[in-house]
């Protein structure tokens, strides 16, 4: 495809402008993950500088994902002076494997002192270096990781980098015991993303969108999502323009962008790329988010990636669809013979225990400020983490559990080994909407985390608690069979059976909305953590402390390091959203309020002393609305000033819900030409 991939340091563009000795291992670190030879280190950053400024860069930047959601980047020129006047461009191994940057100003939770200021970016070679191009030119970006000068993780990248080799050695050691031959491991995952495209006119209308990306205040309009019209409906020729734009940006980029519509809100749509390498597929997905940014605003419109930027209706999710091969062969795929279906078998089974067991934690990878607002609301899953498997697994999983064939299979009894699965076409299963964690054929669809944030955290977690449950299972084969191979697909058996048995109550298929769902999950034992206090809380628990350093993904000052971070960034977003609501409250919307009550008022006075009859009962009634709607805007903007002067999140987003509920009832009431804010009438469908 033309234009594919040209702002990519690609392995063609590697082949072209380095020796071949030097291409040959630097792919093969790109490709297998094996240790950069630093001997090749200045030959490499030449060849890239050459590509690089053939392509119209004139700096470079360490591009990294610091903990706060978002990416940042310093850029240097490649221009060195070498004499009076005189310049060359110039790219060294050292500029490229390793740099310096003020790391004070980045969230740290503790793990590095304020005046601490330093912070290391090193390479990431697996992730392939790209071109970002402006206006006025083009900046080189290399993909590292960033972390103290202690060499604690200050960012989202080197975690996830850890819990990829963590779940890659658990799952080398289990093919081992299947007696399968050693090959690559490699986790993939396809990332949906969610968002909102709202005229950019309205936006900067809204304090409230400016400043935390969602509407504090607004009354949801007659109609939106109600008749469905809008779920993959005819893109409107305004958008489908912004996204030719944005996939044309992005398969420059390399990004492989495959599905585009309309979601369920209006103004909603969803991107979709095609499954790549789990390492890259995040930094895809992080460059997805800003392009989506940065087109839009060219275009006259305004991305919005809030979870939640408007009340009622659909919120936006980032559909993490992930899964595991090894050799090339996806390992959640049925086989076709006995042997690859007891593979599958034992990496569901491994998977079930592991989201049963750390279901605690893997919610916490989803929480947040926004998100809190989306999960349970308006098709997205409940904060209650369940796995949907479908009814054709769900029979054959109940099978292994008691022994005894289900009676509409027609068959015998499964055997571990022995028999083969019936034939289970890849969408063999309706889809569950309501599942935060469901089987989608070849792959789980982890549906829970929101459409900001990065989806590295919930990798990491996720490759993390399915090593440690990869690693128990053969820890259990090992005290079971021994060498005895004989008794291999026996002992299998047996312990697929107990571990089904003991963690089926994470299994369910029916409603996640339903109000039946909380009460019986909780009969079950699991966790419902409602908000984004409760969900952060088990990263401060020790047997979660001691899983994550164990697999060497995070050390204990790191896992408190986290919890400190989002307990500060909740907070702090949860007070700029409090402060902006009695801003507008105040400046914006009682002025105008107090104005139409006092015309009212005027306008009743002359009726009544110029001996009208009619119209009089309807004007004091209005009037008595907006007098009392006047009063209690007072009484609330007077609650939330003192929650917010104390600083207490659960207290700050009670009274924004009371002065929600009074703003959203006078916008009804006041005349349509002077409400100070624009409508989700014209933001949802103006566009």
């Amino acid at each position: 495809m033309k234009n594919y991939g040209d702002d990519v340091f690609s392995e063609k563009a590697i082949l072209k402008h380095m020796p071949k000795a030097v291409a040959a291992k630097l792919i093969a670190t790109m490709r297998e993950g094996t240790p950069l030879d630093p001997s090749i280190a200045d030959e490499v950053a030449h060849g890239m500088k050459d590509w690089a400024v053939e392509n119209g860069a004139t700096h470079f930047t360490h591009w990294f994902q610091p903990m706060t959601g978002g990416t940042a980047e310093k850029h240097d020129a490649f221009l060195e002076p070498s004499g009076p006047a005189q310049a060359v461009l110039r790219f060294s191994g050292k500029n490229l494997i390793g740099g310096e940057t003020d790391a004070s100003s980045f969230p740290s939770g503790g793990l590095r002192s304020t005046f601490e200021a330093r912070g290391y970016t090193a390479w990431d070679p697996t992730s392939p270096a790209f071109i970002k191009r402006h206006e006025n030119g083009a900046t080189l970006c290399i993909p590292t990781a960033f972390c103290s000068y202690n060499g604690a993780a200050l960012d989202m990248k080197t975690p996830l980098l850890r819990s990829i080799q963590a779940v890659s050695r658990a799952t080398e050691r289990l093919m081992k015991k299947f007696r399968k031959p050693k090959a690559h491991v490699s986790i993939t995952l396809g990332a949906e993303q969610e968002y909102f495209l709202i005229d950019r006119e309205f936006y900067l209308k809204r304090p409230d969108l400016l400043q935390t990306g969602r509407t504090v205040f607004g009354a949801a309009p007659a109609k939106h999502q109600q008749l469905d019209d809008h779920y993959f409906g005819s893109i409107r020729p305004r958008i489908l323009k912004f996204m030719t734009e944005v996939e044309e940006r992005l398969w420059r980029l390399g990004i492989p962008a495959k599905t585009r519509h309309n979601e369920v809100a209006p103004a909603q749509f969803e991107l979709a790329p095609m499954f790549e390498d789990l390492n890259l597929a995040v930094d895809h997905n992080m460059l997805i988010m800003e392009v989506l940014k940065q087109t839009a605003e060219a275009s006259g419109l305004v991305c919005l990636l809030h979870e939640k930027p408007f009340e009622g209706v659909n919120g936006s999710g980032k559909h993490c669809n992930w899964s595991i091969a090894y050799g090339g062969k996806n390992l959640l795929s049925p086989g076709d013979n006995p042997r690859d279906n007891a593979i599958f078998l034992t990496f569901l089974s491994a998977i079930i225990r592991a989201v049963d067991l750390h279901s605690d934690i893997l919610r916490m990878s989803t929480a947040g400020a926004g998100n809190d607002h989306r999960l349970g609301a308006n098709e997205a899953p409940p904060a209650i983490i369940s796995i949907f498997l479908g009814d054709e697994l769900t029979s054959v999983m109940k099978e292994i559990e008691t022994g005894h064939a289900e009676r509409k299979t027609g068959r015998t009894a499964m055997k571990i080994g022995v028999d083969a699965l019936p034939p289970i076409p890849r969408d063999a299963t309706d889809r569950n909407r309501t599942s935060p964690f469901a089987f989608t054929g070849n792959k789980f669809e982890f549906r829970a985390p929101g459409s900001s944030q990065n989806c590295a955290e919930s990798q990491t977690v996720l490759n993390t608690i399915v090593a440690e449950s990869i690693d128990a299972i053969c820890d259990k084969l090992d005290a079971l069979v021994g060498n005895d191979a004989t008794r291999f697909n026996e002992e299998l058996q047996k312990l697929l059976q107990r571990l089904i048995r003991k963690h089926k109550r994470v299994l369910f298929s029916g409603d996640g909305y339903g109000s039946a769902w909380p009460k019986e999950a909780a009969k079950r034992g699991l966790p419902n953590l409602r908000n984004t206090l409760e969900a952060i809380a088990p990263l401060e628990d020790p047997v979660n402390k001691k899983l994550f350093a164990k697999y060497g993904v995070l050390t204990e000052g790191e896992m408190a390091s986290r919890h400190e971070i989002a307990l500060a960034d909740y907070r702090s977003r949860v007070l700029i959203e409090g402060k902006v609501a009695l801003e507008i409250a105040r400046s914006m919307i009682r002025p105008v309020v107090a104005d139409e009550f006092s015309r009212l008022a005027t306008a009743i006075g002359r009726a009544t002393r110029d001996g009208l009859k009619v119209g009089i009962a309807g004007l004091k009634a209005l009037s008595m609305k907006l007098g009392a709607g006047l009063d209690d805007l007072h009484v609330k903007c007077e609650r939330i000033e003192k929650a917010v002067a104390k600083g207490e999140p659960t207290a700050i987003i009670k009274q924004m819900e009371d002065l929600r509920r009074t703003v959203d009832r006078l916008e009804g009431l006041v005349d349509d030409g002077k409400w100070p804010l624009p409508k989700y009438r014209s933001m949802l469908f103006i566009y």
